[in-house]
């Protein structure tokens, strides 16, 4: 974990990372998942949980990539008005990135450096595995408001409407800048932001951070589709990392970035829209498991559409109730929308009020959020039945631009033109 790397920021650059410690909220223990009567929800790609991602590609890993089973997602604001020093931090970044991703320390590690400088990684995943660890980050509609990038501004990066029922906290909304961290292991997830939030000490700072376990959605082929809070499969048609047709038509940015000519840049990247909602569990617990089942428009057991046998047989949507959550959010109801679900469950302690802050922490990736997202969640928000039960509370969109695709590339190279 200690050994190095040429494109390694050096010990002296760090010590102005780490000239101040970062505090970092306890990680609430992961809940059981509930089981399938067959027994067989576990994600088979789950095998390989020791495991590195390969960090190169045309596009950002943890979008495609198989649904790890934790998560440390955090939005950070620009504090930096200086263009070249944002930009060396963001290749800083890449730098810590592709080494993190492989399970190597950053920099020149954690002991055995000068004992008169913070080290250059603070070590709490040292003798880990790489846990599957992906790094993806994405740029938030505001950040286009600084360096001089307005014209930079993808059209398709449109501020989110308000939607019915939301209740957003502002804390826990927008961003300049996104960093989602999925691993297998909660520490090495914990660890990669750690690192990434003391390298950009004085240019950026964490606005706001979510940590989630039991991944609630699938991109493995044929893979039983996980639980959330609520004890139902959702999203089991989501699009599998193996289907290139669906990625292609509806999460990878076209050539040109779909012919905007400010979006060029995003040609090979995706779209994110991040939503904390929060459940209202007890009441859930008290509903009966025939209005459970309505709610959804599945069988709890197996997750089968309602008069089917599996979770994978095709829906009739008319056999289930107007307001059934499957049959409003099914693309057959809303002209072919279709979304990469890549979702989190998270428990942050209580209200004060004695109810647990639970929820689903939604994460989905598109080509386009206006013909994706926005029109999807404006059906939902009026008419699914699944609203008597949750409610939207954060918010952010962020535009998450192609991958790194070299030892010489890094994150954001194709937006800063001027310095790449």
């Amino acid at each position: 974990m200690t050994d190095n790397q040429a494109t390694s920021p050096s010990r002296r650059a760090l010590i102005g990372w780490g000239g101040a410690g970062l505090a970092l909220g306890a990680a609430a223990a992961g809940g059981a998942v509930a089981m399938a009567k067959t027994g067989d929800d576990v994600d088979p790609a789950a095998a390989g949980t020791g495991a590195a991602v390969e960090f190169h590609g045309a596009h950002q890993a943890g979008i495609a990539t198989p649904v790890q089973d934790r998560l440390h997602f955090a939005a950070f604001d620009v504090k930096t008005d200086d263009r070249a020093e944002f930009v060396q931090m963001l290749k800083d970044w890449t730098a810590a990135a592709r080494r993190m991703t492989a399970g190597k320390a950053v920099g020149e590690g954690a002991y055995g450096g000068l004992a008169e400088a913070p080290p250059d990684d603070t070590g709490e995943a040292l003798g880990l595995k790489p846990s599957r660890l992906t790094l993806t980050i994405g740029f938030g509609p505001s950040f286009f408001e600084k360096f001089g990038l307005t014209d930079k501004r993808p059209a398709a990066l449109v501020d989110l409407p308000a939607f019915p029922g939301d209740n957003l906290d502002k804390p826990r909304t927008g961003g300049d800048l996104c960093v989602q961290a999925c691993a297998d292991d909660p520490q090495v997830a914990v660890h990669a932001i750690r690192q990434l939030a003391r390298i950009g000490f004085g240019k950026v700072a964490i606005r706001w951070s979510q940590l989630g376990f039991g991944k609630t959605s699938s991109t493995t082929p044929d893979a039983q589709t996980p639980r959330n809070l609520m004890g139902f499969k959702d999203g089991t048609r989501n699009i599998a990392g193996t289907e290139t047709d669906r990625l292609k038509r509806f999460v990878w940015v076209g050539e040109g970035g779909d012919g905007d000519a400010g979006s060029a840049w995003m040609s090979g990247g995706s779209y994110l829209v991040a939503r904390r909602i929060r459940m209202n569990i007890e009441t859930w617990d008290r509903t009966s498991l025939q209005e459970q089942e309505d709610v959804f428009g599945r069988d709890k057991g197996e997750g089968a559409p309602v008069g089917k046998a599996k979770e994978h047989d095709k829906p009739f949507l008319k056999a289930m109730k107007p307001d059934a959550h499957v049959r409003l959010a099914h693309p057959d109801s809303n002209d072919g929308i279709t979304i990469l679900r890549r979702g989190y469950s998270f428990t942050d302690g209580t209200d004060g009020l004695g109810r647990l802050d639970a929820g689903l922490f939604f994460l989905a990736y598109q080509r386009d959020v206006r013909k994706g997202f926005i029109p999807l969640q404006r059906r939902l928000s009026s008419k699914d039945a699944l609203n008597e039960y949750i409610q939207h509370v954060g918010s952010a969109v962020f535009a998450v631009p192609p991958g790194v695709r070299d030892s010489g590339d890094w994150w954001g190279k194709t937006l800063f033109s001027e310095e790449a």
